[in-house]
């Protein structure tokens, strides 16, 4: 695969109850939370194509790092609420993984209260140095290869 590639429009989910530590003094999520969330919705995407963050130390000899983070902030997550973390993968281009994601009450159809583009670079677990996605998860990660 060389260039831009453009992927599967399908997102992923993965509910979120918000506990009182996630919250400030007025019970509203505290907005650096949010990453959080996202974080584990994009390690839960990859579990679902049942690769975990440890094998991908272990068996591919690297990990994801972010490098950029933008969000926008829409309307707040409460105490006890349900939220459900969107994540699906834009684009995949060398050493990139560019992430949409969106933060949503209740259900995937619910109201939008978060939204973000991250963008992750494959980093060599050795070198610890920026390198190209392994051709073997390319190929998992193109549309078409429903997760596991």
């Amino acid at each position: 695969m060389t260039g831009k590639n453009s992927l599967s429009s399908e997102w992923h989910s993965h509910s979120v109850r918000i506990y009182y530590e996630d919250t400030d003094a007025q019970g509203i999520v505290y907005f650096a939370n949010y990453q959080r969330f996202m974080e584990r919705g994009r390690t839960e995407w990859l579990r679902d194509y049942g690769i975990s963050q440890e094998a991908l130390h272990r068996t591919h000899g690297m990990f994801f790092s972010l490098v950029s983070t933008a969000v926008k902030y829409r309307k707040p997550a409460l105490l006890d609420q349900q939220v459900v973390v969107m994540t699906r993968v834009q684009e995949i281009r060398g050493i990139r993984i560019v992430f949409a994601q969106e933060v949503r009450l209740d259900t995937a159809a619910g109201a939008l209260l978060t939204s973000a583009e991250c963008v992750a670079v494959c980093i060599d677990a050795t070198t610890l140095k920026a390198r190209r996605l392994p051709e073997t998860l390319k190929q998992v990660f193109l549309p078409g290869k429903a997760p596991q």
